[in-house]
């Protein structure tokens, strides 16, 4: 387990990019409940931060997609329409997000499996 940083670091209902091991991971703070995510979008590799969080659904900030944090599974694939969609369907296939364990200990945010 890598340390992501103290609870505290984490502001309530906000997701943070942090440095975990050799990896950047995204930290979402669901009212108390930890969720750990690649940082990046596994279709564009736009930069999630950047994004949106409504509960614990990213919305990717280049192209829409969504993905659910407790789970990684895509929730909407692309707010593309007509010839954007058909383009990036056909460059692309809907991906899910790596996500990763959490756990609190003596006040600090661990990440299990970061480096793996």
């Amino acid at each position: 387990m890598d340390r992501a940083g103290a609870v505290g670091d984490f502001p309530v209902n906000e997701m943070t990019e942090v440095s975990v091991g050799d990896k950047q991971v995204l930290v979402i703070n669901d009212g108390g409940q930890f969720y750990a995510t690649a940082a990046r979008c596994p279709h564009m590799r736009g930069h999630l931060a950047q994004g949106s969080l409504d509960g614990t659904i990213i919305t990717c900030p280049l192209h829409g997609s969504q993905f659910d944090a407790k789970t990684g599974k895509v929730v909407r694939w692309t707010n593309f329409t007509g010839f954007a969609l058909a383009a990036a369907k056909a460059l692309r296939h809907p991906r899910d997000l790596k996500t990763y364990q959490t756990s609190i200990q003596d006040g600090d945010l661990f990440i299990e499996d970061a480096d793996g």
